[in-house]
């Protein structure tokens, strides 16, 4: 199982000074973030896509992540999201192939349609069409990673003839693709016509509904015949802040919660604990609570926290990884891995790709027309 943290980049002024970090601050606090993860033994920094305020995750992530690839050595790099919707799947085959190659196949993605509306009539689309978009890009993606004479022609982008995305795919084997969703079907279906992953990012939703919506991938995922359903490749969110004792870390973090853009003046900061996987307390807590995800999602391959958000300074972010790395982590991967059967399939890596590509076990699209 992997094991890391994901940022949105947002630029959000310290509610407890008042200070508002600069774009270049924020940008250069990720990359210590990022680099930090490694040093502890995180498997997986990943960032998100923005093209507006209070956001500096990066329009095109790969430049972010050729920028980190040069200056660590294990960790896998992938998205928190990349806009299949409004990012051409023609830039998307090429700048990802790209930047596994400078990465030597540390690299895979999570596919989204991104949560603001405003940007898609700035890229010329429309939000009406998300779903579709999504469906519709992401085939013409599938097919650019594994064919070297694509012919194409859709509803959403100008026709293809005769063309050869560059460069190819280190050792002919694409990312690998997450598709995430919090809410929609569609995508969960997509995810499993393809026997890609899914990523459920609940990290406003109970556990009900999460468990809801990788229950229908796992029975869509089998329906397709990639497998049986517990052998689909599922991925999860969380949020955390940890200190010493609980009753410091609720103190400390409360300021942030209730004044952070994405939650801030809704439920309680003991209401939203209660309903969604934040995790505010000791390390021991956040342990406790993450080794329940697998009661309604199953044995999956990957959770990612969300840590540097609301404002927090870098100072306490980093702390908050120091203490994932040494205390938290090494004991959720043995837990783990004592409860997970022998079927249940290893976290997707470049050489797990590579190996089954080889032996001929990609999955084939499951059904004779992709999900509408």
């Amino acid at each position: 199982m992997q094991f890391g943290i994901f940022s949105i980049g947002d630029v959000t002024p310290d509610p407890t000074t008042g200070r508002t970090p600069t774009e270049h601050e924020r940008i250069q606090a990720t990359v210590t973030i990022a680099k930090k993860a490694e040093e502890v033994g995180l498997d997986v920094f990943a960032i998100g896509q923005h093209h507006n305020p209070p956001f500096i995750a990066p329009a095109n992530p790969p430049i972010f992540m050729a920028h980190i690839a040069a200056q660590t050595q294990r960790i896998i790099l992938s998205t928190a999201t990349t806009l299949i919707t409004t990012t051409d799947p023609v830039r998307v085959a090429e700048d990802y192939a790209y930047v596994q190659h400078l990465a030597e196949g540390r690299v895979d993605l999570t596919l989204g349609r991104g949560n603001t509306g405003p940007v898609y009539p700035w890229f010329g689309k429309d939000i009406r069409a998300g779903i579709p978009l999504a469906v519709e890009n992401y085939a013409l993606l599938h097919k650019l990673w594994r064919e070297t004479e694509v012919d194409w022609q859709g509803r959403y982008r100008t026709p293809l003839q005769n063309f050869t995305a560059t460069p190819r795919p280190l050792d002919d084997t694409p990312p690998f693709v997450w598709h995430g969703s919090i809410r929609s079907p569609e995508i969960a279906e997509q995810a499993a016509y393809y026997g890609d992953g899914f990523f459920h990012n609940n990290i406003f939703w109970n556990r009900e509904h999460t468990g809801r919506m990788i229950d229908l991938y796992r029975e869509r995922f089998e329906h397709y015949g990639h497998g049986s359903a517990d052998q689909a490749i599922v991925g999860l969110g969380g949020q955390v802040f940890m200190r010493r004792n609980s009753q410091d870390a609720v103190r400390e973090f409360r300021p942030y919660f209730d004044h952070a853009p994405v939650y801030g003046g809704g439920p309680s900061l003991e209401d939203f604990t209660e309903m969604t996987p934040l995790t505010v307390g000791t390390p021991e807590q956040v342990i406790e609570k993450t080794l329940t995800f697998s009661e309604y999602a199953g044995h999956y391959q990957r959770q990612l926290f969300l840590i540097d958000h609301a404002g927090l300074p870098l100072k306490t972010v980093l702390e908050q990884i120091d203490m994932l790395g040494e205390e938290v982590v090494p004991v959720l991967r043995r837990e783990f891995a004592a409860q997970a059967p022998e079927t249940t399939p290893e976290a997707p890596t470049h050489e797990w790709l590579r190996q089954r590509r080889a032996a001929g076990q990609e999955p084939v699209p499951g059904g004779a027309q992709p999900p509408q």
